[in-house]
């Protein structure tokens, strides 16, 4: 269709464009109303996903006995996970930085069941009803829980493929994880649908208010739930009253009762591109030129990263909102389908440079 496929000139490259190209996703079926971002937007999120999937949740304990919520979509096999077999794909899903599990997310996860993956919902602490057992929230470009999860899951899982998507702020999670973990992330690829690159400037321009304050309103609901415990590391009116999500991630995280820090200090340690360098894993970032939310693309998508890094490849559509990609007829989102082709095109990329330089399946 119209996309552009921006990289650095690979091997691997040019397997992926040979793939995306024969993919029925990107071609035709496309949005009635193709200048109308916000509305692509409203409608991939309000709309329920069809069938509404059975969700099985398992609470892990990290090690500093907080926990995070792990949702296995279950599909018509009846079991958690029951989707594929012993070394069927795990798919990580990682909602947004808010914590929303949107329809659109649980689309992608019922359409990465039809195609035989096994699909799992990361929640943060405190997220999606997740229970708080100790006063402290996950910061915006903070991967360690994440490690955990995905150190879990392949004890769990030890001869299944594991790869991760991202929906929307949710990505700076998984960026900064990959960069963070170079060649010892444990994934065999990721994607990132929406994503957010640059993460303080993001909080400083601010989204229009059409979608700032429903997340806002959003966070300060699930925050309001742990007002006793987290008192004792910030200032809950000050949080409450909130009006713009700078503010609140300054006063959740930089004005804290124990140890205060700068906004500049902060996002030293959590900008989602600060270790991109060291990121050792295909990445697929699918964004939109007209994303409301993200920003324009002259100050909000990285492009000399993907020029210059061979393991980034940006997916760049003129029209889809944010989170968006809409399409007529079932599946709505063609986002989706891209995105488990690509996962598709990395396994088999990977099986023939197996085969041609005789390297052992890594056990």
């Amino acid at each position: 269709g119209h996309c552009r496929l921006l990289c650095k000139p690979s091997a691997l490259a040019q397997h992926l464009v040979r793939s995306l190209g024969r993919s029925a996703a990107l071609r035709g079926g496309r949005w009635l109303w193709p200048c109308w971002p916000q509305l692509q937007m409203l409608w991939q999120l309000l709309q329920p996903p069809e069938p509404e999937p059975v969700v099985a949740r398992e609470l892990l304990q990290l090690s500093d006995a907080g926990l995070v919520a792990l949702d296995w979509l279950v599909g018509p096999w009846g079991a958690a996970g029951g989707g594929g077999g012993v070394s069927s794909p795990v798919l990580l899903l990682i909602p947004n930085a808010a914590g929303k599990v949107t329809g659109g997310l649980l689309q992608l996860g019922l359409r990465a069941l039809e195609w035989g993956f096994i699909p799992v919902i990361f929640n943060r602490r405190g997220h999606n009803g997740c229970p708080l057992t100790t006063p402290r929230l996950q910061p915006f470009g903070d991967p360690g829980d994440l490690r955990e999860a995905v150190t879990y899951l392949r004890c769990r899982h030890p001869s299944a493929s594991l790869l991760a998507v991202s929906e929307g702020s949710g990505s700076g999670l998984l960026l900064a994880y990959l960069g963070e973990s170079g060649s010892s992330s444990r994934l065999a690829a990721a994607a990132c649908l929406s994503p957010i690159f640059r993460g303080r400037d993001w909080f400083e321009a601010r989204m229009p208010w059409l979608y700032e304050w429903p997340l806002l309103l959003h966070l300060k609901q699930g925050l309001s739930r742990y007002a006793g415990a987290l008192a004792e590391v910030v200032d809950m009116d000050r949080l409450l009253g909130s009006r713009s999500l700078r503010e609140l991630e300054e006063t959740l995280f930089c004005r804290t009762r124990s140890r205060p820090t700068s906004w500049e200090s902060y996002w030293e340690r959590n900008e989602p591109l600060r270790d991109a360098d060291e990121a050792a894993v295909p990445v697929l970032c699918l964004c939109s030129a007209d994303d409301p939310v993200r920003g324009p693309p002259a100050r909000s998508l990285p492009r000399e990263l993907f020029r210059s890094s061979p393991y980034f490849f940006l997916l760049l559509t003129p029209h889809g909102g944010h989170c968006g990609f809409p399409r007529r007829g079932p599946g709505r989102c063609w986002a989706h389908e891209a995105v488990l082709e690509y996962f598709r095109a990395m396994a088999e990329f990977l099986r023939t440079e197996e085969r041609r330089k005789g390297l052992p399946r890594p056990r």
